[in-house]
């Protein structure tokens, strides 16, 4: 990698905050112009928080963070990826940007999303269309896009995404990084922009796993605030950790891997559930019913409910919104009611059927996306590309359980993601295994050939 920081000390980052601070200002300002992953650099303002950093003993002391742009940020822009609030200036912090300073975060910017978190592509229309690191010809997935590319690219240690159906795993999975999607209700959305506040979750992304758990450990909490705030302990993975993986159980949804992913990147899979099974689990096949039809409950509940907060913007002034989010909330306004309790109805089967499956494994595994990150010119129809790229993701969501993805090799030179799925409140099993897979393979230290840059597509 040409420049920024990468990982923590032991993997020969820089040591001080200030020098990590340096590195990554410096990365940015190289080639943000290319990749347009920020919104909003806070450069004087990463360097002054850098030097009070110094000292101190939080979880988060001195790391480098940048936030997506629909998370409140206190006195400065939050856009919300919209021409909407293009100059929006909250008063006050979104709870989980509260408890990363109070763990002594350095945050460095606002990562570029897709508008309003409403698609898959980060292909932004006001703040420019973000690009993959590993080719900027390629989209970086989303809607978290830009905090995917932020992280491959060393332009932060860690940042902030939110999850609908998809949108922290496929943007870590895409970009090479690691990303968790928390169980609803487990981390605050307070200060958040809904897309749809029953499956939305904001959760971490990373390089390396350890620094995935570091922050969600962080930012996981009741939070009275937040009425989808479920009070429950935060169980730590370090202890299951130390325990080992040895006598937990691994399904693989070999039918639905078959028909959803590309052979090289099911190879893939296939060889990361080998290393779970060095490890000490127990891998087996499984079958799962009605996984498309659990993509499409998601798809439909969770439009209607972005239809329902963007309602009165659309009647006031649709023209404001990129093309792209402008026709699927269009479309989303005319789902009729029937195919919404319809959805709702799979939905409730869906959770029971998964809570089943759960009595049979504690994990399971397959793909983020089935294919590694489409150039941005195959992928001109936002809502198809979408579709496709939350297919394996999109089901869990529906179901309200934690997924973690990481990366596991590489297809036609760009990142795979294996995608781990827990039950209900299993985070800390999740980073434990996401962990102790790091801890025998090095995917997660591929660095994107970001010296090759040339200028913006």
């Amino acid at each position: 990698m040409a420049s920024g920081f990468v990982g923590g000390e032991e993997e020969g980052g820089a040591s001080s905050p200030a020098d990590k601070v340096d590195a990554c200002l410096a990365a940015i300002g190289r080639y943000n112009p290319v990749i347009r992953s920020m919104i909003t650099v806070l450069g004087e303002e990463a360097r002054r928080a850098a030097a009070a950093r110094g000292r101190g003993a939080g979880a988060l002391q001195g790391r480098v963070v940048s936030v997506k742009d629909n998370v409140d940020t206190a006195g400065i822009r939050t856009t919300r990826g919209s021409a909407w609030f293009a100059d929006r200036v909250p008063n006050g912090d979104a709870t989980v940007v509260r408890r990363l300073r109070r763990a002594g975060a350095i945050l460095i910017g606002k990562d570029n999303l897709h508008e309003f978190a409403f698609g898959a592509t980060s292909q932004n229309p006001h703040h420019g269309a973000c690009r993959n690191p590993w080719n900027v010809e390629a989209i970086p997935g989303g809607s978290s896009g830009g905090s995917g590319a932020s992280v491959a690219a060393g332009f932060s240690e860690i940042s902030l995404g939110s999850d609908t159906g998809g949108s922290i795993r496929i943007p870590a999975a895409l970009n090479g990084v690691s990303g968790l999607r928390p169980t609803v209700g487990r981390v605050s959305n307070h200060g958040v922009m809904p897309v749809s506040a029953a499956y939305d979750t904001v959760g971490p992304l990373a390089r390396r796993v350890r620094d995935v758990a570091a922050a969600y450990e962080v930012i996981a909490g009741h939070d009275p605030q937040d009425p989808f705030s479920v009070a429950r302990p935060v169980e730590s993975w370090a202890g299951l950790h130390a325990r080992g993986l040895a006598g937990l159980r691994i399904g693989v949804p070999t039918s639905v891997i078959a028909a959803e992913a590309e052979a090289g990147v099911a190879a893939l899979v296939r060889d990361a559930v080998d290393v779970f099974a060095d490890l000490g689990m127990t891998s087996s096949s499984m079958e799962i019913d009605g996984f498309g039809e659990a993509q499409l409950a998601l798809q439909t509940c969770a439009q209607v409910d972005a239809a329902a907060v963007h309602q009165e913007r659309m009647a006031q002034d649709p023209a404001r919104f990129g093309a792209d989010v402008a026709r699927r909330l269009r479309l989303a306004a005319a789902i009729p009611s029937v195919a919404l309790a319809q959805a709702q109805a799979r939905g409730q089967a869906w959770k029971r059927q998964v809570e089943t499956l759960f009595g049979r494994v504690d994990l399971i595994a397959m793909p983020t996306v089935g294919f590694p990150a489409p150039l941005a010119s195959d992928a001109p129809d936002m809502i198809a590309a979408t579709y496709r790229l939350t297919r394996l993701c999109g089901p869990w969501s529906l179901a309200g359980v934690p997924a973690l993805s990481i990366p596991c090799g590489f297809e036609r030179g760009m990142p795979v993601g294996l995608q781990l799925i827990g039950p209900q409140w299993s985070e800390a099993l999740l980073l434990a295994a996401g962990v102790a897979f790091q801890e025998v393979t090095d995917f997660h230290r591929k660095t994107p050939p970001l010296g090759q840059l040339k200028d913006a597509p």
